[in-house]
C-alpha cells in the first residue's frame, strides 16, 4: 500500500488514499487521453519516422532510424521520472484560484507535444528529425507521468485492476488506429504528423479540463533542490523491497515483450517465408490487439474482486511464454496467428493487474508520479536494449528459435519474481 509520513487525519485530498470509486465518465476520459498520447507515440515510430528518414537518407535509413528512435527512447527514460517529480511538487495559483498538480502537465504536454510534431514534420535533416522527436518524447512523457499518477491519485485500490485494464488498452489500440489513420485516411508525412498533433490535443484536453484535480497545499510540497531531486530518483531496495521487485518484474517482462515483437516482420519474411510479410504483420498486430482487449479489463476486474494480484501476473507470464515457445518450435503462419492471440491475451492480463499491483507498493504518496516515472524506466529501457539483445541472438546464436526460446525464459522469470513481493496478495 502507498505510505506517507503524515498521519492520515492530516493529509490533504491530493495525498490521501482515494476511497470513492471513479465513474464511467472519468474512465472514458482518461481512456481517451491515453489513446491520444499512445497514438502520438507509436504512429511516428511505426510509420512516419521511417518514411521521413528514408526520404532524407535513403542509403543509411536503418542506421539513421536507429539513432533517431534511440535518442527518443533515452529522452523518455530521463523525462518521465523528472516530469513526475516536478508534477509531485506543482502548486499552481492563477488569479487567486488554485489548480491541481497533474492536469497542467497533461494539458501542457499535449499542446507542446503537438507543436513539436508540427515542427518535426518540416525537418529536412536527420539532426532536425532527431531534435524534433526528442522534444516530442519529452512532452509526451510529461503527459504520461501525470496520467499514470491519476490512478493512485483518484482510483481506490479495489477498483484499480479494472481501471488499469481500460487504461492499458490504448497502448495496443493506439498503434492500430494510428497506422490506419496515416495510411488509409491521410497520406504523406506532413499530413500524418498534423493529424497526430490534432489527435493528441483533441483526445487529451477533455480529461484535463473536465475532471477533478486536487491542489497540493504549499505546506505539503516537497523541497525543490537539484541535488535532492536527483537523489530521489534512487529508491533504496533495502528500505522498499516490494517496489524494487515490482521494478525488476516489470523490466524482465518488458524485455521479453520487446524480444518477442521486435523482429516479427523479419520473422515472417525469413522464418515463416510468408508471401506478404507487411500484410501479415498487420494481421498479427490486429490479433494481438484483439487478444489484449479481450483480457485486460476482465482480468483487472476479477483481480479487484478477489483482492489477489500475483497469481494473475504469473498466469499472464505463462501464457506469453507459451506463445513464444510456439513460435520457436513451429515457425508457421497458422502458429503465428495462434501465438499473436495468446501473446496479446497474456499481455492484457499482465498490463492491467501489474499496473494495479505497482500502485500498491509505491513508497510515498508525496512522490507518486516520480516513483511511477521510475517504474516507467522499466518500460522504456527494454525498447533500447531489445535491439541490442535480439540482433546477436538471431545472427550468431541460433536464429529465431533461440530468440523466442529466450523470450519465453525471460518472461517466465519476470512473472515468477512477483512472488518476492510481500505486501500484495
Amino acid at each position: 500500500m502507498t505510505t506517507v509520513d503524515p498521519t492520515p487525519a492530516s493529509l490533504p485530498a491530493a495525498l490521501a488514499d482515494p476511497v470513492v470509486p471513479v465513474r464511467r465518465s472519468w474512465i472514458a476520459l482518461i481512456f481517451a487521453a491515453n489513446l491520444g498520447v499512445w497514438m502520438a507515440f507509436f504512429t511516428p515510430i511505426q510509420v512516419l519516422l521511417p518514411q521521413q528518414v528514408e526520404r532524407i537518407a535513403p542509403d543509411h535509413k536503418e542506421a539513421m532510424l536507429a539513432v533517431v528512435t534511440g535518442l527518443g527512447a533515452l529522452a523518455a527514460v530521463l523525462a518521465n521520472p523528472l516530469a513526475g517529480a516536478l508534477s509531485d511538487r506543482t502548486c499552481l495559483r492563477i488569479g487567486g484560484r488554485e489548480f491541481g498538480r497533474r492536469h497542467v502537465w497533461t494539458a501542457g504536454g499535449a499542446v507542446l507535444g503537438a507543436l513539436a510534431l508540427l515542427l518535426l514534420a518540416r525537418q529536412q535533416t536527420i539532426a532536425g528529425v532527431a531534435l524534433g522527436w526528442v522534444a516530442a518524447q519529452v512532452c509526451f512523457n510529461a503527459m504520461l507521468a501525470s496520467l499514470t499518477a491519476a490512478i493512485p491519485d483518484r482510483v481506490p485500490v479495489v477498483q484499480r485492476g479494472g481501471v488499469s485494464g481500460w487504461v492499458g488498452i490504448p497502448q495496443a489500440l493506439g498503434l492500430v488506429l494510428g497506422a490506419v489513420l496515416v495510411t488509409a485516411l491521410v497520406s504523406g508525412t506532413v499530413p500524418g504528423y498534423t493529424a497526430m498533433a490534432l489527435v493528441v490535443v483533441l483526445l487529451s484536453l477533455p480529461f484535463a479540463l473536465l475532471t477533478r484535480d486536487d491542489p497540493l497545499p504549499r505546506a505539503h510540497r516537497p523541497p525543490l533542490r537539484l541535488r535532492t531531486l536527483v537523489a530521489s530518483m534512487w529508491i533504496d531496495p533495502r528500505r522498499h523491497p516490494d517496489f524494487a521487485w515490482a521494478w525488476i518484474t516489470r523490466f524482465l517482462v518488458q524485455i521479453g515483450n520487446a524480444l518477442g515483437t521486435l523482429y516479427l516482420l523479419y520473422f515472417l519474411t525469413d522464418g515463416v517465408r510468408y508471401p506478404d510479410p507487411e500484410g501479415g504483420l498487420l494481421v498479427l498486430i490486429l490479433l494481438y490487439t484483439v487478444g489484449m482487449m479481450l483480457t485486460a479489463v476482465v482480468a483487472g476486474v476479477l483481480s479487484d474482486r478477489s483482492g489477489r494480484r500475483k497469481v494473475y501476473v504469473i498466469v499472464s507470464g505463462v501464457v506469453m511464454a507459451v506463445a513464444a515457445v510456439l513460435l520457436a518450435v513451429a515457425p508457421t503462419w497458422s502458429m503465428a496467428l495462434v501465438a499473436a492471440v495468446l501473446l496479446g491475451a497474456g499481455y492484457g492480463v499482465y498490463l492491467s493487474v501489474d499496473a494495479a499491483l505497482i500502485t500498491e507498493v509505491l513508497p510515498r504518496a508525496t512522490d507518486r508520479a516520480k516513483d511511477l516515472g521510475v517504474i516507467n524506466i522499466a518500460n522504456s529501457a527494454p525498447q533500447v536494449l531489445g535491439p541490442a539483445l535480439s540482433a546477436p541472438i538471431v545472427v550468431h546464436l541460433g536464429g529465431y528459435p533461440t530468440l523466442y526460446a529466450v523470450t519465453a525464459v525471460v518472461t517466465l522469470l519476470g512473472s515468477a519474481l512477483v512472488l518476492k513481493i510481500r505486501g500484495v496478495r
